[in-house]
């Protein structure tokens, strides 16, 4: 039986340090409560893109390092990315027949839900945010999902990652 070369791992994680870049680049106070969370569009692209490659613990390392340069509770993102990873690799075949305004909305479900378990755990801590302001992320996520979906896949054909 012939295996199959995998190439791309290194792709992978300059895809994942860019995300990570830009979301520690500071931002005035406005921007900042609606800047999209480009960790989750890079893992739910990875994780529908190449299930079999990135998937939960990615995502939960992924969590654990963006914890860390953001200075939230360790587990917090880890947690809510790990989520996100499953339901990305579960419901794969799904996303991938949608047209990409469809999975636009597929983007918002996820990252709102992402952001309603960020709220459940800010609430424990009591420092819970208004909901609106937990909820304008997955409104930006969902509005910036198809060019990082285009520019992610033209990076993919590009590189040969499989």
């Amino acid at each position: 039986m012939k295996e199959k070369k995998v190439h791309g791992g290194k792709t992978i994680l300059i895809s994942f340090l860019v995300a990570l870049i830009l979301t520690i680049i500071p931002l005035p106070p406005l921007l900042q409560v609606v800047r999209p969370e480009f960790i989750t569009i890079v893992l739910i692209y990875w994780c529908i893109a190449l299930p079999a490659r990135v998937g939960v613990g990615i995502g939960w390392i992924s969590g654990l390092v963006l914890d860390v340069l953001t200075d939230t509770l360790l587990g917090q993102h880890a947690l809510t990315l790990a989520i996100i990873a499953f339901l990305s690799i579960k419901f794969h075949q799904q996303i991938r027949v949608f047209p990409v305004w469809q999975q636009a909305i597929t983007i918002f479900v996820l990252v709102a839900f992402q952001a309603t378990i960020t709220l459940w755990i800010k609430g424990l801590l009591s420092e819970a945010p208004s909901f609106t302001t937990i909820m304008l992320p997955a409104i930006s996520t969902a509005i910036f999902w198809p060019l990082g979906y285009f520019l992610m896949r033209q990076v993919r054909r590009n590189y040969h990652v499989n």
